[in-house]
């Protein structure tokens, strides 16, 4: 919200939130049109738990929708740990993320369809923005289903900045390039003032990389799993991929916590899960109290609330995370609202998108969405040509089986076949039997939130 107020750009764009929760509906509302007035925005913001109407003739649809919540993702995982699958059944090698779920996530697909055909009827010069979990899935699902313009964003890349850090570069004289699927990029192309960079990791590996520890679950750029991925594959793994290791990495919690640090074991851990859903739950409640605040006090702004927090309760990082959003010149550093000025305003920049590989990735089919770097500008995103190419040992053994188990799960959810849900699981080194997968699949689909679910999978052969 601040990032397109921030924009002159897009000074008198209409926003329409759409959410089917009212009360986070409503303090999103209530703070946005707050900001917009306090900073002399003309942007305009609208309300509805109407899809239809909020997409009317929309130029963008930016969809970040968790299906059900983590309150669902948290049930399903906990069936799984029942039935012996460790993390839930969707933790499976290269896919550790705990909300990037694909194997039970029927209703996060059904839910992108929904949104995606809805553009297509009215919004058909609309863009479709991928921001919700999984990117990969989904935005390979639109590109195959719908015939609208989709791309799909994700920050994970931004992990190169820890990199930078501990080698003290200045980003602004690093070459670097990343590359293939959504939480599967690869440092293909890094170096520092026209030089190869990768000497300089080698060194800081040698003599700094005993020091390290996690400053937050999740802090693992330069976490000895990274490192060992490094020394396996040939380049670095970024982002989210550092966490989408082998089960060697990820067995069990004493495991998590000698690859990914003390005290988390990372951002998947039971620990580290535990760590992020509290930070989230505190910042959402955060949230729908200032809002409500703001209701009974109409006429406060937002920056003596900063101010004057602790007489109405709230706490002292919302006052110091509202001087950073009160700062004009200050955006999140997220790519959603600039790719949009790019498109429309010719403000071209570079970005990392989530796009269909229209021939920009050899090997793979064009169907596919890959993750790379990419111009954008009023003529639309231009890829870059991906050079250096990634070593054969990273696209052999990490990408493709990563993308088998993207078709799997797409080939399940479009066709409701069980038995694809089946051979995920008899191929898990977590399966003892056919019946433990026969009944953690059954309990699964009994529960209340999947009763289409079971409907669509119970028409398979």
């Amino acid at each position: 919200m601040t990032d397109l107020c921030k924009t002159p750009g897009l000074a008198e764009s209409v926003v329409a939130l759409m959410d089917i929760d009212p009360e986070r509906l409503e303090a999103v509302y209530v703070l946005a049109t707050k900001y917009a007035e306090e900073i002399g925005s003309s942007l305009t913001f609208t309300k509805t738990a109407d899809l239809e109407e909020a997409l009317g003739d929309a130029d963008f649809v930016i969809n970040t929708a968790m299906a059900g919540g983590h309150d669902y993702l948290e049930k399903v995982r906990r069936i799984g740990e029942k039935h012996g699958y460790y993390r839930g059944i969707d933790a499976q090698e290269f896919n550790m993320v705990s909300d990037y779920f694909t194997f039970s996530n029927y209703n996060q697909f059904a839910l992108f369809l929904t949104v995606a055909r809805a553009v297509e009827r009215l919004a058909p010069k609309g863009w479709y923005v991928q921001a919700a979990n999984p990117v990969f899935e989904g935005v390979t699902l639109i590109t195959r289903t719908v015939p609208i313009k989709v791309v799909g964003f994700c920050h994970g890349h931004y992990a190169l900045n820890a990199i930078f850090a501990a080698l003290e570069l200045d980003p602004a004289e690093v070459d670097w390039q990343v590359a293939w699927f959504n939480h599967a990029i690869w440092l293909n192309r890094f170096r520092y003032r026209g030089e190869d960079a990768y000497p300089l990791l080698d060194r800081w590996i040698a003599e700094k990389a005993k020091d390290w520890k996690p400053k937050s679950p999740f802090d693992d750029q330069l976490s000895p799993v990274a490192l060992d991925m490094y020394r396996f594959y040939g380049v670095m793994p970024v982002g989210d991929t550092v966490r989408n290791a082998t089960w060697r990495c990820h067995r069990d919690l004493s495991t998590k916590v000698r690859w990914y640090g003390e005290p988390w074991g990372g951002a998947d851990s039971e620990p580290g899960w535990t760590w992020y859903q509290e930070t989230l739950r505190q910042a959402t409640e955060i949230m729908k109290f200032v809002a409500k605040t703001l209701v009974r006090n109409p006429f406060i702004k937002l920056r003596e609330l900063g101010e004057q927090g602790a007489r109405f309760g709230i706490p002292l990082e919302f006052a110091a995370e509202l001087e950073k959003l009160l700062d004009h010149q200050r955006k999140s550093g997220e790519q959603h609202v600039p790719f949009i000025d790019a498109l429309l305003n010719d403000q071209g920049a570079r970005f990392v998108l989530n796009i269909p590989n229209d021939g920009i990735l050899s090997g793979i089919p064009r169907a596919v969405a890959v993750e790379v770097p990419a111009w954008v500008d009023k003529d639309g995103i231009h890829p870059e040509a991906i050079e250096p190419p990634l070593p054969p040992r990273v696209v052999n053994y990490y990408l493709y089986p990563r993308m088998i188990r993207m078709e799997m799960a797409l080939d399940a959810s479009l066709t409701g076949d069980l038995r694809v849900l089946k051979e995920v699981l008899y191929r898990d080194p977590r399966t003892r039997s056919d019946a433990q997968v026969e009944a953690v699949l059954a309990e699964i689909l009994d529960l209340p939130e999947n009763v289409e679910m079971k409907r669509h999978y119970c028409q398979s052969p």
